[in-house]
């Protein structure tokens, strides 16, 4: 049977959801997995930080003594586990997957935790993907979970679209940058979340500015922030600005994301409390 494309109108096929809704159920966890709050971390274009505001927000609440996870839905450009400095696979049974496990106690699951070599490249059609994803809702044992944050794909394509329709997201958290044309990229994200109904926690500029070692001065790399304007246009909260900070940059290359100082991570009050 061919892939479904849960297009209805265009499809021949005589299937059981013929003539039913359009889209797919919310697919369900592994039995053995507790999962209470999803939280996906998005933007409309590739390059302005998702994965590390994904790890960041993930350290901050292992740090508040909640159980956390992150679910790797960045097929193929998965980054997650170097950040937390896990190597090796994934342990897995005939009936489930398993995460890994970082020093500091944050539950990964990421297509590097699978593949023979990081480096191997993933070339799969949108379908496949999508479906990997899934998978990683369905077949892992997550165990008891407080708050699990999904690292996104950039855009609005197949797995944002897999991710919103089959996993009970609670919240999404905008990532962008100071980039004069951001408006249109984070107005593409907020239009997608509306339209499937997926309330927005806030937006978070990355790469906001560079603080002179010297002086402290902060000099703006990409030009004069216009995130409260844009938030404002869009209604959501600002949550933070990350700086372009080469003690974060050296931590991520060294798997030491759990070890950055805690005054280099933005206020995540408002999610957590």
């Amino acid at each position: 049977m061919a892939e479904c494309s849960y297009d209805c109108e265009s499809c021949s096929q005589n299937c059981s959801q013929a003539g039913g809704s359009s889209v797919p159920q919310t697919a369900q966890p592994h039995q053995l997995s507790q999962i209470k709050r999803v939280i996906a971390v998005v933007s409309g274009k590739g390059g302005v930080g998702k994965s590390l505001v994904t790890s960041l927000m993930a350290v901050d609440a292992s740090r508040r003594g909640f159980r956390t996870a992150v679910l790797d839905a960045d097929i193929t450009g998965p980054s997650i586990p170097k950040m937390f400095g896990i190597k090796g696979n994934a342990p897995a049974t005939e009936d489930a997957l398993y995460p890994c496990e970082s020093e500091g106690g944050v539950e990964v699951m990421s297509l590097n935790l699978l593949v023979e070599n990081e480096t191997d490249p993933v070339i799969w059609r949108g379908p496949v993907i999508a479906g990997a994803v899934t998978q990683f809702w369905t077949d892992v044992v997550w165990g008891d979970v407080d708050y699990m944050f999904v690292d996104m794909p950039p855009g609005t394509g197949d797995v944002p679209l897999t991710v919103f329709q089959s996993i009970p997201v609670d919240g999404i958290i905008v990532v962008t940058s100071p980039q004069e044309l951001v408006s249109m990229i984070v107005a593409k994200a907020v239009n997608m979340a509306k339209m499937m109904e997926i309330p927005i926690l806030g937006i978070v500029e990355n790469m906001s500015y560079v603080k002179c070692p010297d002086c402290g001065k902060e000099i703006k790399v990409f030009g004069e922030s216009r995130i409260e304007e844009i938030a404002q246009e869009n209604g959501l909260d600002v949550l933070g600005k990350i700086p372009m900070d080469p003690q974060i940059a050296a931590m991520c290359d060294m798997g030491k994301i759990e070890e950055v100082p805690e005054d280099l991570v933005f206020d995540t009050t408002s999610i957590f409390k």
